[in-house]
């Protein structure tokens, strides 16, 4: 907590208290006054009094509050009217805590509280909740560094000298006081390079669904950028222009709150207002983009974050740097990292500058409000914001339109913002084609073995079918002779002997007897099984028969006189012939 600069004064029915307390969040603040205690609370300032005389709160207690100055003017009602309080301008005395009052006895016997537990806390001892103040004192401007500025036009310096650590997570920028403009942009760029990320970009590059429901969004200069088109063949395009926008009841009354005043800026300070002005809507133009509208609490942190001039106090000479600075904290900070919502944001401001100065007047009033209702970023209205909602309503509308054509003829590009976009995708790229590659040779590599499994399928089956049309063949060949067997009859023998293992021999009786010859793959020895149905044994046994006359004779038992004229024509060894494998069912 940081004690106030404060002063009092009396009259004879009351005591003022005024007290200076600059950038400090006004619209929340606490006064207790009882008796002779007196305490103010408006962050980071406290302030406790101890008064040499007695007040009152009856109802007749004043208070005011003078923005320009930052001054809380307080008068409170003196308990007995007409007394004078003695030492009002005696400010340490004020200052220091009343003497504590302590029921302990003053001789203590040593050793008596043997008993008594370790830890246990005497009862009768008062804890002393007193914080210790020390007086206010006033920089010098001798011990400020010129170059070491920043706020509105940089008419700031020595703020933060004292509030550095109660507003330390407002800005990123540490010791402003005592850090020159070169040294704040080498220090940011460095962090940005920090900070950048590269598969959170790459991550929102290829999976962009959530960004592309962002960028369909419409916001309220949307519509009032397609009427001024609409309207640009009128007469008075200037008054149309400041027809378009309207404001809201809460925003006149932001307006009626703020206090009417000049800047004496010289060329190069209204330069750089105007440059900042570009930087903090491009920064509120990306925050209502990625909300939709719907502020939430991350919303002050969002434009805070990516406006350099409220992080950083960062100090511009072209639209180029503004944009390039912009497109790398996008790139870095938020949830959303697409380069197309910079893109985005640059059209939207475009937009919002070529609207005139109501529409940006709009803009820094919706800026105000987030900051304001948000309690470490406050101050950065009374550094910024607050004086160019002032500043805006005198600006000229054609320096805007300026402003608006310098901006277009500026367009920001991947390559300017020095964070190796265009190598990281196009090394993503690759990784992804080459991952879809080696998808693509494992689905072949399972399809050719599908195929080949198919094909041996198909080989069995041809195979299957050649030996089937083999069997036909020589089912066809057993049915050959009947139309020559006489001139067919030993090679049509020969093949069936060799590869069969059945003969029929005719036996002495003149009937033919099937047998097993010795050379008979088969080893159990059993003759040949006809396929034929059992009715049909004496049709096959005509047939056999008809075939054995029309090649061999059937040889007669000895002593007839066929048997004796076959033998003389044939040799012995052909008196038995083999028929196998005849027929093949």
């Amino acid at each position: 907590m940081l004690t106030p600069a404060f002063d009092l004064s009396q009259d004879p029915d009351f005591l003022t208290v005024a007290i200076r307390v600059p950038y400090a969040r006004v619209s929340e603040f606490d006064v207790y006054c009882e008796g002779v205690d007196f305490k103010f609370y408006a962050k980071p300032y406290f302030l406790r009094l101890t008064l040499p005389g007695r007040i009152v709160e009856n109802g007749s207690e004043q208070g005011s509050y003078a923005a320009d100055k930052g001054i809380f003017t307080i008068r409170l009602p003196k308990e007995t009217p007409g007394q004078h309080f003695e030492g009002l301008n005696m400010l340490t005395a004020l200052l220091a805590p009343r003497k504590s009052r302590t029921a302990k006895p003053l001789v203590e016997e040593i050793g008596a509280s043997e008993v008594s537990e370790e830890g246990v806390e005497d009862d009768d001892e008062e804890f002393d909740w007193e914080i210790e103040q020390s007086p206010y004192e006033e920089v010098p401007e001798s011990t400020l560094n010129p170059e070491c500025r920043y706020g509105f036009g940089n008419l700031r310096s020595g703020v933060f000298q004292r509030l550095q650590d109660e507003l330390s997570d407002v800005i990123d920028l540490k010791d402003p006081d005592f850090t020159p403009a070169a040294e704040r942009r080498q220090k940011r760029l460095a962090a940005e390079l920090a900070k950048f990320d590269p598969d959170h970009y790459l991550a929102d590059f290829f999976e962009d669904e959530a960004v592309k429901q962002v960028l369909e969004y419409n916001p309220w200069w949307i519509d009032l950028y397609s009427k001024m088109m609409a309207s640009l063949g009128k007469s008075q395009e200037q008054e149309n222009l400041g027809a378009l926008v309207s404001f809201s009841e809460e925003e006149k009354y932001q307006l009626r709150k703020f206090v009417n005043k000049s800047y004496l800026l010289d060329k190069r300070a209204c330069r750089q207002v105007y440059y900042s002005l570009i930087d903090i809507l491009l920064a509120y133009c990306y925050e209502i983009r990625v909300t939709e509208g719907e502020k939430n609490v991350e919303s002050a942190w969002n434009i805070r974050k990516l406006s350099p001039t409220l992080c950083w106090f960062e100090t511009w000479t072209n639209v180029h740097e503004i944009l390039v600075s912009f497109g790398r904290r996008v790139l870095c900070y938020p949830l959303y990292r697409h380069f197309k919502l910079v893109m985005q944001a640059y059209r939207d401001t475009i937009k919002m500058l070529q609207l005139g100065k109501s529409a940006v007047l709009k803009c820094l009033l919706d800026i105000h409000k987030i900051f304001q209702e948000n309690d470490p970023a406050y101050i950065l209205n009374d550094l910024y914001i607050s004086d160019y909602c002032v500043w805006i309503q005198k600006a000229k509308s054609r320096k805007l339109a300026a402003l608006a054509e310098a901006l277009k003829k500026a367009s920001p590009s991947k390559a300017q913002l020095g964070l190796e976009l265009q190598e990281l995708e196009a090394a993503a790229l690759l990784v992804q084609e080459e991952e879809a590659a080696s998808k693509a040779g494992a689905r072949c590599t399972s399809g050719q073995q599908t195929p080949s499994s198919s094909s041996e399928t198909s080989d069995s089956e041809e195979s299957g079918s050649s030996t089937s049309s083999e069997t036909e063949d020589s089912a066809s060949e057993h049915e050959e002779p009947r139309g020559g067997e006489s001139e067919a009859g030993p090679s049509w023998l020969s093949p069936f002997v060799e590869e069969s293992s059945m003969a029929l021999l005719p036996d002495h009786g003149g009937m033919c007897r099937s047998v097993v010859l010795p050379g008979s793959d088969d080893g159990q020895g059993q003759p040949l099984a006809s396929p034929r149905a059992p009715g049909a044994s004496e049709p096959l046994i005509q047939e056999l028969g008809e075939q054995l006359e029309t090649l061999v004779q059937i040889s007669e038992p000895k002593g007839s006189a066929a048997g004796q004229r076959a033998e003389e024509r044939q040799p012995a060894d052909t008196q038995e012939l083999t028929l196998s494998g005849l027929i093949r069912y």
